[in-house]
């Protein structure tokens, strides 16, 4: 089902990078309506708005209309997000100052107990403001949920805390927002995804074609779903939840021999073989044969030897990778490893691929087939089978 997002634009320099944001929710299926603060077209066009959103920029609290927009606005909206949020507007609001639309239509959906996110952007010295932290507050306390600004290079030429949190955040707080179930709170899913590198010098390694996509698209959706999401990756990615980086099967197994959890989501490609001696320098080719051998031997099992270790109420989910008879090698993989759910790839689908599609094996023999479609969807399939 279609949701509706309610985007407010205030004025700040950042507000151009709101036409980003429209266009992520955009491509995922949002229906969007924009309104914009008093003088907020300074900033970015209507017209520019108007164009990407396919619908009218709402911003003149009394020109004639047919209903009350204020009100018809928050009655249509899932969620209020306003990216960015000028100090101004944030203390307007923490005060209940409803002196134009924007301000109009956060007094009613905040009344209305749906879901508001606020994005600040402002010099670092306003944002530093006891007044200005302390109406933040204000809104955190009244129920409204933030995406805390960054800090580097302002507008205004100086360094510091005041920048537009990245665009891949908000839109990701969003969808937590508005897919969430509160009740799954408490419950711990920790995600392995891309593929391990295993170091043969100070500059190369062996690793595997895994683009850790499949991995990351399941750790956003868990967020999504409210649940208390960890990822343990090869990839470097930013993410509103915890992300942990390693780089070799063993770094991941220490890794993951650290962390509490209530599901253990295994879509990591982890090495099988690691070099047995590796090098601290770089290897020059000109002090060697023109045969150079390395000698591999192999990595410990790292899902396997963690679900050995588990306790009884936790749930470990593995990925099986195979060119042949998928399912067999995925049951084989299920039993010996002691696993409770393993999800099938066929190499010829799975790697590079923005698609895939998946057969989930239960320890209890039951199989699910997941045809062709993006990983994204498919990894909203994984979790709806194997959480409980």
């Amino acid at each position: 089902m279609n949701k509706n997002i309610l985007l407010g634009i205030t004025s700040s320099i950042a507000a151009y990078k709101a036409c980003e944001l429209i266009r992520l929710y955009k491509k995922n299926n949002f229906s969007v309506k924009v309104v914009l603060s008093d003088n907020a077209s300074n900033f970015v066009s209507p017209l520019v708005l108007e164009t990407l959103t396919n619908e009218k920029v709402y911003y003149n609290q009394y020109e004639p209309r047919v209903d009350v927009e204020h009100i018809s606005l928050a009655d249509w909206a899932d969620v209020f997000v306003v990216a960015p949020i000028s100090a101004n507007t944030i203390s307007k609001c923490s005060q209940g100052i409803a002196d134009n639309l924007l301000t109009s239509i956060f007094c009613a959906f905040l009344g209305s107990k749906k879901p508001i996110l606020l994005a600040p952007a402002m010099n670092k010295n306003m944002y530093n403001n006891p007044i200005i932290q302390n109406n933040i507050e204000k809104l955190k306390q009244s129920g409204c949920d933030f995406v805390d600004c960054e800090t580097g290079f302002l507008a205004c030429g100086t360094e510091g805390v005041g920048r537009l949190a990245d665009i891949e955040l908000i839109y990701q707080k969003t969808k937590r927002l508005i897919y969430q179930d509160k009740t799954n709170n408490s419950k711990k899913i920790l995600v392995t995804l891309g593929g391990t590198k295993e170091k043969i010098d100070s500059v190369r390694y062996i690793s595997n074609f895994s683009s850790g996509k499949m991995g990351i698209s399941i750790a956003d959706w868990a967020y999504n779903f409210g649940y208390d999401v960890r990822a343990v990756s090869t990839i470097n990615f930013k993410r509103n939840y915890p992300v942990v980086n390693v780089n070799s099967a063993i770094e991941m197994l220490d890794e993951l021999e650290k962390q509490d959890f209530d599901y253990l989501i295994m879509a990591a490609a982890v090495g099988d073989f690691r070099v047995e001696k590796e090098s601290d320098h770089k290897i020059s080719k000109e002090n060697v044969d023109d045969i150079f051998e390395l000698k591999l031997i192999k990595n410990p099992d790292v899902v396997k030897t963690i679900a050995q270790n588990k306790r009884k109420d936790q749930k470990i989910i593995g990925f099986c990778l195979s060119d042949g008879d998928i399912v067999t090698c995925a049951k084989n993989k299920l039993k010996n490893k002691c696993l409770d759910y393993i999800v099938a790839n066929d190499v010829k689908t799975a790697l590079n691929t923005d698609s895939n599609k998946v057969t989930i094996i239960e320890k209890s023999g039951r199989i699910i087939n997941i045809d062709l479609d993006f990983k994204d969807n498919i990894a909203k399939k994984i979790l709806e089978v194997v959480c409980d």
